[in-house]
């Protein structure tokens, strides 16, 4: 009896060898020292790197640029509806449980002094200066 028993954990012991050698070979088969793959860096264009964000073509027939963002800030320019105008920064501010985005202008993009504040209601946002530029020319005066 004592030789069976030492026979069947002999073999019990051998299968779970066994098992865990098979278990080891996978996970080292698992690790099979691959390359990893390195982290994906987008190219710097100027929305990325923060120079700005786009470009608006400004569709109401008349807007004011304002010094700050508020209804009640200064006039400072006006524009006219096709003007083109580079956007900086956007922002929504919070009045009388409205919420109202507003975009500041840098005033580069059509050669005027176009820099200020305006609500983003008044134009048309584009990704790149060309997509603006042909909006901004197609569209009647």
């Amino acid at each position: 009896m004592r030789i069976a028993l030492k026979y069947i954990i002999g073999q019990l012991s051998l299968k779970y060898n066994l098992l865990f050698f098979i278990i080891c070979a996978l996970l080292f088969s698992a690790c099979s020292g691959k390359k990893e793959i390195g982290p994906v860096i987008p190219p710097i264009t100027a929305p990325l790197s923060g120079e700005y964000i786009g470009f608006g073509v400004i569709t109401a027939s008349f807007t004011h640029l304002r010094a700050d963002p508020d209804e009640d800030s200064p006039s400072i320019g006006y524009l006219r509806r096709g003007s083109l105008v580079k956007i900086i920064k956007r922002q929504t501010i919070r009045t009388q449980n409205v919420f109202v985005t507003w975009v500041l202008t840098d005033g580069t993009a059509d050669d005027t002094n176009t820099a200020g504040w305006l609500k983003d209601e008044v134009m048309d946002i584009y990704d790149n200066e060309s997509q603006a530029r042909t909006a901004s020319e197609s569209m009647p005066r």
